[in-house]
């Protein structure tokens, strides 16, 4: 029995994209750069996984979905 739980399928055949921000998270104007990341969270009625979309700039969270499937 597995201790873990899956949450990353690394078979695909989906395209993989470039990493244009090579580790410089720092922008001089709103909208400039954004960061994005998904996580997983656990409630009361289960595991939610959420993604979040932030401004570098403001480093404010600009834009966020939580759902019960991680759908590309």
């Amino acid at each position: 029995m597995k201790k873990y739980k899956a949450t990353t399928n690394s078979k695909y055949s989906l395209p993989v994209q470039e990493n244009v921000l090579n580790r410089e998270f720092t922008a001089s104007k709103p909208n400039e750069k954004w960061m994005t990341d998904i996580t997983y969270v656990s409630t009361n009625e289960g595991w939610l996984y959420l993604a979040s979309v932030m401004d570098l700039f403001s480093r404010e969270i600009v834009g966020w979905h939580m759902s019960e499937r991680m759908t590309k």
